[in-house]
Formats: structure tokens, sequence, C-alpha cells
């Protein structure tokens, strides 16, 4: 047997790994944690492309490509070639009928002349004159026959493409062909709509009549489209037209079907046709701007494919409501771009189910969501990102290792000290016994325990925590381009204590007319409020809760706004608001920072602006309560919210 080795060319490789899905999901974090909703995120990454798959096309490649295509096509020629090449050829037949007629003196001779000055200026109905005429040139006979091939062939092809290659030199066994195929395609289609269409039947007019359609079409359904496709590219060339040629060349493949007896059969199938794909564009013109004139059929293989790549380059676009990939036509992508790009489509459709099959985005009444699992995902990546920032020395955990029997097992185990409350390590203890040396107890083998043989599990006692990070929901969180930061910044500290304190008890509130809790998997898609107010007073008063139900706990709270109090929970439950802040807001917002010193809780506040009135507030909160202020960058508030939560945890 002999072997040739080379490169792969059919399709992707199937030697190449998988793409990470994961990969997908942190791109599309970085538009998600900036703002995006996840449906834009993920339309933004089809778009661009997979990230480290430069071999890959992504939306905005093909797109490129298609408009590209269609200027190309545009530019490629006129209309009016076939309208315009049977002009030539009756003007040349006119013309060498006269030179055979000009020699003669008879009356008959003329006669004839007389009758073709008299011919009408529409070609087709000169044609249709001329199709009785009795030539008297041998010469302009042959030119009038080669005019009426040409029509046949250009009208049949811009109907059914590659039938000008086959009527080339076309013979009455050849036309009869024709005509029989146009009525077996006809009477298909009738049975198709009564219900009695079977795939057998279309095998078998296939094998009759298989070599007239080079698409290969595999049944009834691809067949209905090429045809289809192909009839509304002609009316829309019709459609293209002035008047005057619009009404000369109808007139022609009138003229030219009724001699071909195919005038009936063309009515039917245009008829079918028309009632199968009424949503194909049949009358919209299209304009071409190029110079060389093209004939029929090559005019309207252009408008086809000039349809085609404006329905593919609105699907590429996704840019209307509810836009999936797979209302991208893969065979529309073939047709217009090659073998290649259908392969670089389906890796993105692979990477849009795998995110929803591997339980990152779901689709919920035609929204797009982020589960939990993506969630933990993107704050975990918020999380890198803002310790990418810190110094490592910077980084150390809350870990105590000189407590008792209620810490947790590291795994090792040391010599037992005095005071030790540790468990005994009971293994280790007898193993250094036995190396001890054993005690003979009559026939049987004892060990004796010394001091120095005791062993203790290692344990270390994590503190737990209490943890409220309240951020402002504002609108003007918005207008200063803090949003994103904020959110981002929740993201991280929530996957910070997950994975790092997973015994203390975190709570995120966001507040701005009003304040609520922000469970951890809405806080991707979490959107600002395009409300007046902040009410820190409600926000204050939902973090009392959470710290008063866990009074063990070592309480953390952490405050990221951009403006002083604007607003206040009144006792109806209402919220009031009133810019400036009016006295009461401050009076009962400052209550409850006191209520929060009394249960020992630290509040840190990161101020986003530079307000005079923010100022004055928060230095009036650090005095009260004894916590601190920063004013970070948006870009440094998550490492600044981060490292201020883990100096915290160190110092208790």
């Amino acid at each position: 047997m002999a072997f040739r080795y080379g490169e792969y060319h059919d399709g992707p490789d199937p030697l190449a790994p998988p793409y990470d899905v994961r990969s997908a999901l942190d791109e599309m974090g970085d538009a998600i944690l900036s703002g995006s909703t996840p449906v834009h995120a993920l339309r933004d990454l089809l778009k661009r492309g997979l990230p480290g798959a430069q071999d890959r096309r992504g939306l905005d490649d093909m797109l490129r490509e298609v408009r590209r295509r269609r200027r190309d096509l545009r530019e490629r020629g006129r209309l009016d070639g076939t309208l315009e090449r049977a002009r030539a050829l009756l003007d040349k037949a006119i013309g060498q009928e006269r030179a055979e007629l000009f020699p003669d003196p008879s009356d008959d001779a003329r006669l004839r002349e007389a009758g073709l000055d008299a011919l009408p200026e529409d070609t087709a109905s000169a044609i249709q004159e001329l199709s009785t005429y009795d030539w008297r040139s041998a010469a302009a006979r042959q030119t009038f026959e080669e005019l009426r091939d040409l029509l046949r062939r250009e009208v049949l092809d811009s109907q059914f493409k590659g039938l000008r290659d086959a009527l080339a030199n076309p013979d009455p066994q050849a036309m009869e062909r024709i005509r029989q195929m146009m009525s077996d395609l006809n009477d298909l289609l009738d049975k198709d709509a009564r219900g009695e269409h079977t795939q057998a039947d279309f095998d078998d007019f296939m094998s009759k009549y298989g070599d007239l359609f080079p698409e290969k079409p595999r049944n009834l359904d691809e067949l209905v489209d090429i045809l289809a496709r192909r009839a509304a590219a002609t009316q829309r060339m019709l459609a293209s037209m002035t008047p005057r040629q619009r009404e000369e060349l109808s007139n022609l493949i009138n003229q030219t079907l009724d001699q071909a007896g195919l005038s009936d059969q063309m009515r039917r199938l245009g008829e079918a046709l028309y009632a199968r794909r009424p949503d194909l564009a049949w009358n919209a013109p299209e304009r071409l701007t190029g110079e060389e004139p093209l004939a029929m059929g090559d005019a309207v293989t252009a408008l086809e494919e000039l349809a085609d790549l404006t329905q593919l380059e609105t699907a590429l676009r996704q840019d209307y409501p509810g836009a999936r990939l797979d209302d991208i036509d893969e065979a529309a992508v073939r047709r217009a771009l090659g073998r290649s790009a259908v392969d670089d489509l389906e890796a993105l459709k692979r990477i849009e189910r795998e995110l929803e099959e591997q339980g990152y985005l779901l689709r919920r009444r035609g929204k797009l969501e982020l589960t939990p699992k993506a969630v933990r995902r993107l704050g975990e990546t918020a999380l890198r990102r803002v310790f990418s920032t810190l110094d490592a020395g910077r980084r150390g955990d809350h870990d105590q290792h000189d407590a008792g029997s209620a810490g947790e097992l590291t795994g090792s185990s040391r010599p037992w000290r005095f005071g030790d409350e540790q468990p005994l390590d009971v293994v280790r203890t007898l193993v250094n016994g036995v190396r001890s040396g054993g005690v003979a107890l009559g026939d049987r083998v004892g060990v004796r325990l010394s001091v120095d043989d005791f062993e203790v599990a290692e344990t270390e006692r994590r503190s737990a925590a209490a943890v409220c990070l309240l951020v402002d929901l504002s609108y003007s969180m918005a207008l200063r381009g803090t949003w994103a930061a904020a959110k981002q910044t929740a993201l991280a500290l929530q996957a910070l204590v997950a994975s790092k304190f997973p015994q203390d008890a975190v709570q995120i509130i966001g507040f701005s007319n009003y304040a609520r809790v922000l469970q951890p998997d809405e806080l991707a898609g979490l959107d600002w409020d395009m409300v007046q107010g902040t009410n820190l007073h409600h926000a204050l008063l939902i973090a009392g809760r959470h710290l008063d139900r866990h009074p063990d706990f070592e309480p953390v709270v952490l405050v990221v706004t951009d403006g002083e109090p604007t607003a206040h929970l009144m006792r109806n439950g209402r919220s009031a608001f009133e810019w400036p802040p009016s006295h009461e807001t401050l009076e009962l917002t400052l209550a409850e920072v006191d209520k929060m010193t009394r249960r020992r809780a630290t509040i840190n506040v990161f101020m986003l602006a530079a307000d005079d009135r923010l100022k004055e507030f928060v230095d009036e909160v650090a005095r009260r309560n004894g916590g601190r202020v920063f004013s970070p960058s948006a870009e440094r508030l998550g490492e600044y919210v981060v490292s201020d939560f883990l100096r915290l945890r160190r110092a208790r």
C-alpha cells in the first residue's frame, strides 16, 4: 500500500485541540464587567472572532468580504447586454439583406426594401415581423437564425442556470426534451401541492433531467429554492431597466418562449414558484454601474448573487431583535465565501452552543442571561485582574496558627507542647512510640509512650466576618463612567469571599432612591438605576440587619459612592429625595453611622468624586466612626476595596 502525506484541506483541522469555551466567557466578561449586557457581549465576541484563533474569521471579517463581493458585482457590467447584442445582430441581418437587394433593379427588390424601411423601432416587434420574412440573402438568414438561437439560449438560461451551454448547438430533440422537462416539473409541483409528492418522484425526475441542473439539488425544496431565486432575479433585472428597455426585453422573452412552445409551461412554473417563495424580492430594482454589457443569463446570475449577498449581510450584522447565528444560511455562506467560511461559521456556532450547554448562558423568554456558574467565573476573572495590580507581599490571608480545637485541620502535625489544645494525632504518636522501641508484655509486644512521642494535628483558626459592600446605583455613577468599575469591584469581592473566606457572610447592597440586596447571580447583568436619589440611609439600615444576624462575626462595612446622601427612608416606607441634601436626610444617615459604630463596625468609604459636599460628609463619617476615606480612580477601585478588605481581615 502507498501513502501520501500533505496538508489537510477538507475543512477544519481534525487534530486541532478544542477551543476552550471558558476563554470565550472571559472575553465576554471584559465587556460585561465594563457595563455591557450578556447578549451584546456575545454578539461583539462573535463579530470579532474567537480570541487566540487567528485562522478563524469572525462575523465582521465575513461581513467585510460580503460587502467587497457586492461592490465587485455592482461594478461588473450593464444589464442590457442581451438587448444590445440582439439589436446588433438584427441590424447586421438587415444590412446583409439590403446589400443583397441593392443590385437587383426589380420591383420585388424595391418592395422588400420598403418593407425593411417600415420595420418598427422596437427590437421585439421587428424580430416578430421578420420571423415570416423570406430572406434573399443566405448570410442574412444565417445571422437572423443566430439571433433567434441567442435569444432562446439567453431566455432559458435566465430561468434555468446552465441551459445556455446545453443549447449551444440546439436540435429539435434537445428542445423537445426541454419542453418535456418543464411539463414534468410542473406536474411534480402540482402533485406536491396536493400532498402526493414523494422523494421517489423527485429522484425519478432527477434521473431523467439531472444534467440540466448543475446545482444538483437533493430534494424538491432545494430545487424550488434554486428556481425561485433565479426567477426572482430575472424579475429584478427587468425592474432595474428603463421602461423602454423593460418593454423591449419582456417582449423578446415572451416572443422567444412562444416560438419555443414553452410559454404556457413557463407561466405555470412562474406562478408556482412565486406562490412558494413570496418572501423573495421579486420586483426590487438593483443598480449595476459597470461598463461591460452582460448577457441576460450573466446579468441574472449577478443579480441572484447580489440578492444572496444582501440577505447574508443582514444576517451577518446580527443587529435585529432576537438575532442568532442559526439565522445565517450556511448554503448562502458557502455560495458567497466558500467552504472555509462555513467552517468558521460552525466554529462560532459551536462556541454559542457550548456556552449554553455547559451552563454559562441561559435563554429565558428570548433573553440571554448569565447563569450563577458564569457569574462565579466572571468574579474570578475580576479578582485576578485586581490581584494582578497588587504586590505579592500584600496578598496575605488572615490565618491564625495559635488556635485550639475549634480550628480547621491543615493536614500536618507537630510535637505536642504544654498547653496545646489541638486534637491528638494518634497515628503519628504511635509510630513515634514504635520507633522508640517496643516493650515485651508476656507473649505480646506493647508500645511505651513518652512525652516526646506525642504529636498533635495542626489547625488554624479562621475568624468569620460579616461583610457588607454598599454600592451606589444612582444615575450619576453612569454619567461619571464609574458604574462599570463598581460592578467589577462587587464581583471581585464576592469571588474573593467565596473562594478564600467561605466562612464569611457577605452581603452586597445596591442603593439609589431605595436600597436592595443584590444576589450574586444578578451582579454581572446589573445596571444602574435611572432615578434620582442616593439613599445611603436605607442601605445602612439593611447592612445593620445583616450584621445583627451575625453577632459573633467581625463586622466589615465598605461603601462605594460618588455623591453625598440625597434621599432617606420615611416612616411610611417611601423614599424622600431632596437636593441639595436636606438636614433630615443627613441627620438620619449619620444616625445609622453611629449605630454601626456601636456595633464595632468600621465604615471605610471609597469616594469616586471630589465634590465639596461629599468630602464634608465622608469626613464627618470618618470622624464619628473612625473609618478611613479613600479617593481612588475608577480603574483602581477594585484594587483599593479588595486590599482594604484583606487589611481589615488580617488586622482582626
